[in-house]
């Protein structure tokens, strides 16, 4: 890296930092705040930095690192069960979207070849920043973000054959020296290596690596996995990107991931922020005083038919007018790999200088909206549901048979691992319960299997109706859409004033809003791995499990208030302050023992040493509290309790005489 390359990422980040501070003291996200910067530091803003092709080398790593995180998240049995959205949903929504760039820009009188050219530029959306987006607030789970993951990992996938396609759209086009079937083979034998060594290599690599217990070997050989594997499908002529996440994928399936995010999410946070400075650098502000209205058009006009026909595609999956909406406005910019094809068509003269400029503001300003969209999105699909032709009705035929029969009733209203859990506990007590599902497919799959569940959106009332609100005692809502969790509640305390109404949601600051539509109970998942932790610890230190279960009591009652304010109630303080000083060892009783022989009565142990005797080991059997009659043998072992210092006091006493064996 040379001295300028140096200073130029010195002066990005130098200059990021008061503009990001600005931004969020404005509450705008930082994305918007690095392109801002890249505006303002590029050759086109106060041209600060002239060299973009230094700082796009850095934001491309960027890209690579976020991806791997998010394949890590994500896991290989997330990306099984989204497979049919990648190919049904994202296969609709590339053919549609690119022919409908051909049919406007043929409209325009565009000539064929270039404007399908302009249909590959347009079908893209912005891995990087959909799945940043969705990952900071929490959506990657949600039936949108699987959906909109599984639409830009297909568009991932199709990056290579559009770039295959482009030279022959060039005049007189040719394809070139790389043969088209020569590049897919080569992905098809990289991608079943990775697969190979998914399950026979990396997890013998990362268990050596852990176990010299080596925090930078452990950051060098998760490294060397995330970039080899990128050049490695980069190499194949596919996105880098994609190897990344391919690679993230693999690293999900060990337990070995925590520590992998850990290490990788401070390098993958700076280096994103290069890719959206490059990214600003790139456009031309003066090229929007020449088009004041052709511009906003045209972003307007590919932001509408892209969230139009994304959403089309998750609509053919089956799902909810909501999900589709959402979807749909996600996936409504242009992606990164647009520039790449922009760039690939700018030097085979397919588009002009003029145009290529064009086409780059188009797609920063696009990008820019972004986060507004997802802002304004849950609101909007809400205010759309209400339209006379958008909202839901039940099709009991299709949903299964009528609950109007059932009284008393669960309702369990998403059937992940926390809905999967619950169904089992109630069958188990002989609890009635309905699950009310999103997911066609697990719906599909699980009515087969003989389960109690049917397909719907549990914010809509019809929906609501046909579980047996009215009805039912206990709803649980177990779903990873925290706006649709809101809904849900409210729409249910107020069809059923008398329900008991459990809510499931990941994060502390939620419980409120949640609480304030009625529902009974807020359960954290943060806090209550934290109850279960503490919990747990308090009884290796002997705390009485009566005092355990009223400090859980008392913390949940509070509404977790002693968590967040590190604050204790004084009479589970007494508990934790008076933890005696004890410890539990076990001993065995060798051969010429004093103790061989004798009764513990005979020992008295406990008036004598302090220790008290909790069982003792026979044979292969456990003789818990044993009485003052019960005679020790040699070889026997006993388990005994008592401070560190008392319990070395006795030692004498089991090993006086001849040696033990063994």
């Amino acid at each position: 890296m040379g001295n300028t390359t140096l200073l130029n990422i010195t002066i990005i980040f130098a200059v990021s930092i008061p503009v990001l501070y600005l931004f969020l003291r404005l509450k705008l996200p930082s994305l918007l705040g690095f392109l801002f910067t890249g505006l303002a530091l590029g050759p086109y803003g106060f041209g600060i930095i002239r060299s973009v092709s230094e700082v796009e080398v850095l934001a491309e790593i960027g890209v690579v690192l976020l991806l791997f995180t998010i394949g890590i998240e994500f896991s290989l049995s997330n990306l099984q069960k989204i497979k049919r959205s990648v190919f049904i949903a994202g296969s609709f929504q590339m053919v549609s979207t690119i022919a409908a760039g051909y049919a406007v820009a043929a409209a325009f009188g565009i000539p064929a070849k270039k404007a399908l050219f302009i249909g590959f530029l347009v079908v893209m959306s912005s891995t990087a920043i959909v799945f940043k987006l969705l990952q900071e607030r929490a959506e990657l789970g949600s039936p949108h973000g699987m959906n909109s993951a599984a639409i830009l990992i297909f568009q991932d996938i199709m990056v290579v054959p559009l770039i295959l396609i482009v030279p022959y759209l060039s005049e007189g086009g040719r394809a070139g020296e790389v043969s088209f079937f020569l590049v897919i083979g080569k992905a098809v034998a990289i991608v079943g290596i990775l697969l190979i060594a998914s399950r026979l290599v990396i997890p013998k690599i990362l268990y050596i690596t852990v176990k010299t217990r080596s925090r930078e070997l452990f950051l060098l050989v998760i490294a060397v996995i995330c970039l080899a594997t990128a050049w490695l499908t980069h190499a194949a002529g596919l996105s880098p990107a994609l190897g990344a996440f391919m690679a993230g994928l693999i690293i999900s399936e060990s337990e070995y991931s925590h520590e992998a995010i850990g290490n990788i999410v401070p390098f993958k946070d700076a280096f994103t922020g290069l890719f959206f400075v490059s990214v600003g650098m790139l456009a031309d502000l003066r090229i929007i005083a020449s088009y004041p209205l052709l511009i906003p058009a045209i972003v307007a006009g590919i932001i509408v038919t892209k969230g139009t026909l994304a959403s089309g595609g998750v609509i053919l999956l089956g799902y909810p007018f909501r999900t589709a909406f959402l979807t749909g406005l996600y996936l409504a910019q242009i992606g990164e790999f647009s520039f790449l094809l922009a760039k690939i068509g700018h030097e085979r003269y397919i588009i002009s200088q003029n145009e290529y400029q064009l086409f780059i503001i188009v797609v920063v300003l696009a990008m820019g909206l972004t986060p507004f969209f997802m802002n304004i999105a849950t609101p909007a699909a809400n205010a759309l549901q209400k339209l006379p032709f958008l909202k839901f009705r039940t099709k009991p035929a299709e949903n299964g048979a009528a609950t109007e029969e059932l009284k008393g009733h669960l309702i369990i209203v998403g059937y992940g691992v926390n809905g999967r859990n619950l169904a089992k506990a109630a069958k188990f007590a002989g609890i009635s319960y309905i699950i009310i599902e999103m997911n066609p497919d697990t719906v599909r799959k699980e009515k087969e299997a003989g389960e109690h569940i049917f397909f719907g959106d549990a914010s809509h009332i019809a929906v609501l109706e046909h579980a047996g609100i009215h009805g039912a005692k206990v709803m649980v809502v177990a779903i990873a859409d925290h706006a649709a969790t809101l809904r849900i509640t409210k729409t249910a305390r107020s069809m059923n004033p008398d329900i008991y109404i459990i809510i499931r949601t990941r994060f502390f600051q939620d419980v409120p809003n949640i609480y304030a539509l009625g529902a009974n109970d807020v359960i954290p998942e943060e806090y209550e791995t934290s109850i279960e932790i503490f919990s747990r610890v308090l009884s290796k230190y002997l705390v009485p499990r009566q005092e355990i279960e009223s400090l859980i009591a008392t913390v949940r009652a509070e509404g977790y208030q002693m968590l967040r304010s590190l604050s204790l109630p004084s009479d589970a303080k007494q508990a934790l302050v008076n933890i005696p000083d004890l410890e539990i060892a076990r001993i065995g009783i060798c051969a010429g023992s004093p103790l061989d022989g004798k009764t513990l009565k005979e020992l008295n142990l406990r008036s004598k040493y302090g220790i008290t005797v909790l069982a003792i080991e026979r044979g292969g059997s456990t003789i818990a509290n044993p009485d003052g009659d019960e005679r020790l043998y040699a070889g026997e072992m006993l388990i005994v309790m008592g401070s560190r210092t008392r319990i070395e006091s006795i030692y004498h006493l089991f090993e006086d005489g001849a040696l033990c064996e063994g």
